[in-house]
């Protein structure tokens, strides 16, 4: 469990605990060498009914609410942030599919990686995904068979695999609701980033009571505490956020992302501090956090959720244009 979570109680407390047992031997680093291995953890979590536990029941989901997915993103955002992405973006995925049936259940059982996308970045814990591309239009889903894939770089989220997928081929339209899947996405983003926060605000304060400096813990000094209690308070505040159950229209999604990604990048980068600085810390597992802070703001493209909740925001307003 964690100091900065809510109590969790009954489903919630077991789901919790099940997920920490599935996570506890899981190590990210180098995920992207091993695809066999990211894939058998998606196929095992698919198999334990996590993987697209929040999506509703008639489409093949478990029909967990909001909170009890959004609890789901933050515990896999604490130990592996690209499978928490990956997951947003099934979910996303699968409530897009409505009408189609057969590439849904495979999203269900994890036998398929699939990203949702703007941009042609994409980050699915899979080398060759099915990509769903969601533009003002509506939503095209491509198969790997009409793409064409080439690696991108970036600092963190080992694991994903991260792609930039082109069309090499006719895709297929969807009807679901654009809208409602951006909602999914930024939430969901915004869960996995809250896990973040949480872990590097866990690391810095275990780190900080155990290491001795000036003849005690430097959990001792003032300057010290004041960190840890700003790095707990950005977590604590946003995990609680996540267990909101009310819907959020897409300017507010936009503005939980924006806010939930820069405060894990925060809280990350004051535990890297709290363990001596930067540029050779690679072997402590907070350095990855912010790594992965830092790629998940790229990955769900939160400059242009920005934008896009500004718009929003400005058009809701009484006698815009």
């Amino acid at each position: 469990m964690s100091r900065n979570a809510p109590d969790f109680a009954g489903e919630q407390a077991d789901l919790v605990a099940m997920l920490d047992g599935v996570l506890s031997d899981v190590d990210s680093a180098r995920d992207d060498e091993r695809p066999a291995e990211v894939a058998a953890l998606r196929s095992q979590l698919a198999g334990l009914g996590v993987w697209t536990l929040g999506v509703a029941e008639r489409l093949g989901g478990g029909g967990a609410d909001v909170a009890l997915a959004a609890t789901v993103f933050a515990r896999l955002g604490r130990a592996h942030a690209a499978l928490g992405w990956a997951a947003v973006q099934a979910h996303a995925a699968a409530e897009l599919l409505g009408e189609h049936p057969e590439v849904r259940e495979r999203v269900h059982a994890g036998d398929v990686a699939v990203a949702v996308t703007e941009n042609g970045r994409v980050d699915a814990a899979g080398e060759t995904p099915h990509v769903i591309v969601l533009s003002d239009d509506g939503a095209v889903l491509y198969s790997p068979e009409s793409l064409s894939y080439r690696p991108l770089r970036r600092t963190g989220l080992d694991g994903a695999l991260t792609r930039f997928a082109e069309p090499a081929g006719e895709g297929v339209a969807l009807s679901g609701d654009v809208a409602a899947a951006r909602v999914r996405l930024r939430l969901g983003a915004a869960a996995v980033a809250a896990g973040i926060a949480d872990a590097a605000a866990e690391a810095a304060l275990d780190y900080s009571a155990g290491r001795t400096q000036f003849g005690g813990a430097l959990t001792a000094l003032p300057t010290v505490r004041e960190s840890l209690f700003a790095s707990a308070s950005t977590a604590a505040g946003l995990l609680r956020q996540l267990q909101q159950d009310a819907p959020a229209t897409p300017w507010q999604a936009a503005a939980v992302l924006d806010t939930a990604c820069e405060s894990a990048i925060d809280a990350a980068a004051r535990a890297l501090q709290s363990h001596g600085g930067y540029g050779y810390l690679t072997e402590y597992p907070v350095e990855r956090l912010l790594r992965d802070a830092v790629s998940l703001r790229a990955a769900c493209d939160v400059a242009a959720a920005r934008r896009s909740g500004a718009l929003d925001l400005a058009s809701s307003a009484k006698g815009s244009a």
